[in-house]
């Protein structure tokens, strides 16, 4: 029985990129880099901040100082602008109140850094989860089991208990090296391929197709 569900954040739960991609754009102009459209930076995000800093950077400046200063910029930026065009994705809410009602824990479990996650998730959803986890010191990122793991603990569930839900092979691979479910979904950034490549057990198209998992492994 499903007693726990554990979101990714962005590309998940809420439409996020193009906030992300014009306060990076914004952090690579300051530096005199070149920018990039929205939908290449769909590709860039998902394993943290800095490696979609890293990512957005020519090759040959990837290196750990100029990573750091166009982050420290990034985010000093997104900070003010985290929300002017961030949205929660259609069905989201619903589904979110659906799982309330039943009873069931729900958690976010993002590699967004905690801060960030916190402001994020609290504009577009309030007090809704019983969890947010970001990135934290001497936790590793998704693929990671570690993070979800922890939650799972803190939960008092069982891996095969939980469902984890996200939009990447980033995320449908935390779900499979947790034990948990692993759901992907379409709505967000990246295609069916890369979750089916990536040991996703379903693949939905909308949020509410994930009560129908539920009621199959109840």
């Amino acid at each position: 029985m499903i007693k726990a569900v554990l979101f990714d954040l962005d590309g998940t739960l809420v439409n996020s990129i193009i906030d992300l991609s014009a306060c990076a754009n914004y952090a690579l102009k300051e530096f005199g880099f070149l920018t990039h459209e929205t939908e290449e930076y769909k590709y860039f995000v998902g394993n943290g901040i800095p490696k979609m800093i890293e990512r957005a950077l020519p090759s040959e400046h990837r290196n750990s100082e100029t990573i750091e200063k166009v982050k420290d910029v990034f985010l000093r930026e997104y900070s003010v602008h985290y929300a002017d065009n961030t949205a929660s994705y259609d069905g989201v809410k619903q589904l979110l109140c659906e799982l309330k009602a039943k009873g069931m824990k729900i958690a976010v479990v993002t590699n967004k850094a905690q801060e960030m996650a916190n402001k994020v998730v609290i504009n577009a959803f309030g007090d809704m989860f019983d969890i947010i986890f970001g990135k934290r010191d001497g936790i590793p990122s998704k693929p990671d089991p570690t993070a979800a793991l922890t939650v799972m603990k803190e939960f008092g569930v069982k891996p095969n208990e939980c469902v984890f839900i996200g939009d990447s092979g980033v995320d449908v691979m935390t779900g499979y090296n947790s034990g948990a479910v692993a759901v992907g979904h379409i709505w967000g950034y990246r295609d069916e391929k890369e979750l089916r490549d990536n040991k996703a057990e379903y693949v939905i198209e909308n949020p509410m197709q994930l009560l129908d998992i539920i009621k199959e492994k109840s």
